[in-house]
Formats: C-alpha cells, structure tokens, sequence
C-alpha cells in the first residue's frame, strides 16, 4: 500500500470517528425517529383533575388538537378543586364524583392528574379503578412548578417574591427534590401494576427552561420572569399556559408540538410581531423537556 493510499485510509477513519462523536453529542430533541414512540393518530377521550396550575390544559390541547387535525379528541370531563391533592377528588361525595363515574363507563382513555406533594394515595386509587375498567387506559401525571418558587415542605413562604431574582441553577435545585419525589413514585406505582400505565409531562421542567431563555434575553415578547405569572404563587399568564398544555399535548399523542399555528391562548398575549417566533421557542421548549424526561414514554430508549 502506497503512502497516498495509507494517508486515505487514515484519514477516512478520523472522518468516521468525528462523524460518530457529532451524533452522540447530538440533543434528544435532534436524535434519530427510530428511538420515538409511534405518534398515536387516534383522537383521545380524556379525563381531568386538577387545580389552578392545570384545569386549564383540557381546553388549550382541545385547541391544538383542532389545529392538528386529531379527529375524535374528546375531553370527557373535569375535577376541579383548587390547590388540590389528587385524594380530594378522590374524598368527593359519590354523587358528585364526576371523574369516578366517567372512569367506571371504561369510556376514558387519558386520566389527567396534577398531584402537588406527597403522600397522595389519590394517585393510586384513581389508577386502579381505572385499570378495572379500562386496561389499556394510561394515567398522565403533570407536576407543577413550585409556587412562591419555593420546595414548601422544607422552605419557609418568603414575606415577598421576586420572580425576576431567582437564577435557573437556583430553580432546578429548588425543584430537584420534587422531581425526584415524583419520578420515583411513578415509578414505584407502575411496579405494583406490572406494566406501564402512569407516565409523566415534563410541564415545570420546561418552565424553568423558558425562565433561563427569558434570564439569557432569548424569549421573543417577553422581557422578565414576571412576564409568565399573574402573582407571587405562580399562576400562569398565557405564554406560560400555552407552554405547559404543549407539554400535555406532547405526552398525550407522543408527537411534537412544533409546527403548530399559534393557539388561542397564545393570542392572548398580544405580543404582535413577536407572537410567532414565541410560540416556536415554546414549542421547542416543551418537546425537549418530553423527549428528555425518561418517564413522558416518548422516548423508546428511556421507556417507563
């Protein structure tokens, strides 16, 4: 072998080599389609409990849906208590429990929880009478974002909130407790089932997300953190629920958001010429944080 020809030959290899290096340092988000869950084309009747940081979610996916042309989505009902555990819907009277009745017709596909902190037997009991009714229903679980931007059970409500004062680092940090909490006990529940019934939407993580764009001046219409609150606890203004429903959305059919037509809510916002390339960043945002979360079942490598 002639000396032009050992020179090919090595550099060709260097070539493979950066070449395999670049894929493996590429996102999720960026990763091949093979590793993806099949997107589920069939409209989904859904069922909801909920509160303040997530009753309003049914009524924003019904939206895309529409916008995605998903035929036969149907959002079937809804529990609302505000600043609930999932046991209280759970605790409602039986003549007022509509989230039992519907579970019991085995006519839901999607059961929607929002539960805050543990313990929470309600997310347990609402899943086994799910599975008597319905065996292949599946059970999304949607955290929140910590309100007053503080882990409660160990940190004292501070006398004001600053959302604008907080760092991203700080965020994940405050949250990271929670998050563990919650993985673990999705976890643990879908053990006891023998299979993979619960599944969790990735909402706060993408909300710090947003909140480091906003911190690093890359959020298009939104100038601070404030921008997404109505007030110190943390309800969400429209970018921020337009947001957290892609995030449900993206869990619920296992496709991604991006592409979109700007949603109702968005509109909202009134944020003109910045509208669209918002509703781009948000929809990024919130399939990253699905493909990334092992437990959203988008991901077939990181399957629950």
């Amino acid at each position: 072998m002639n000396a032009t020809m050992r020179n090919g030959f090595r550099w060709g290899a260097i070539a493979s080599v950066l070449a395999l290096l670049s894929t493996a340092l590429l996102p999720a988000s960026q990763d091949t389609k093979a590793k993806l869950a099949e997107p589920i084309a069939k409209g989904q009747r859904v069922f909801t409990c909920g509160h303040s940081f997530h009753v309003w979610v049914p009524g924003i996916v019904t939206d895309l849906c529409k916008k995605a042309t998903i035929p036969g989505h149907l959002q079937v009902g809804v529990s609302s208590i505000g600043g609930s555990k999932v046991i209280q819907h759970w605790n409602k009277p039986d003549d007022k429990n509509n989230a039992k009745d519907a579970l019991k017709t085995g006519k839901v596909d999607v059961l929607t929880l929002s539960p805050i902190f543990f313990p929470d037997a309600g997310i347990e009991n609402f899943t086994k009478l799910a599975l008597e009714h319905n065996k292949d229903i599946r059970i999304v679980v949607q955290p929140i974002w910590l309100r007053w931007d503080i882990y409660e059970p160990t940190m004292k409500r501070p006398a004001k909130v600053d959302h604008n004062a907080i760092t991203g680092e700080e965020l994940r940090k405050r949250h990271a407790a929670y998050f563990t909490e919650m993985d673990q006990h999705i976890r643990d529940l879908n053990k006891k089932e023998g299979k993979t019934v619960l599944y969790v939407v990735p909402a706060p993580q993408a909300v710090i997300a947003l909140r480091e764009k906003i911190i690093a001046g890359q959020a298009p219409g939104l100038k601070s953190q404030e921008d997404l609150f109505t007030d110190d606890l943390g309800h969400g203004k429209p970018p921020l629920q337009a947001l957290v429903a892609y995030c449900n959305y993206a869990v619920i059919y296992r496709r991604s958001p991006v592409g979109l037509p700007v949603p109702n809510i968005l509109k909202q916002a009134k944020l003109g010429d910045e509208e669209e390339k918002l509703n781009r960043l948000l929809q990024e945002l919130a399939w990253d944080a699905v493909i990334q979360h092992p437990l959203s079942g988008v991901r077939l490598d990181t399957r629950p």
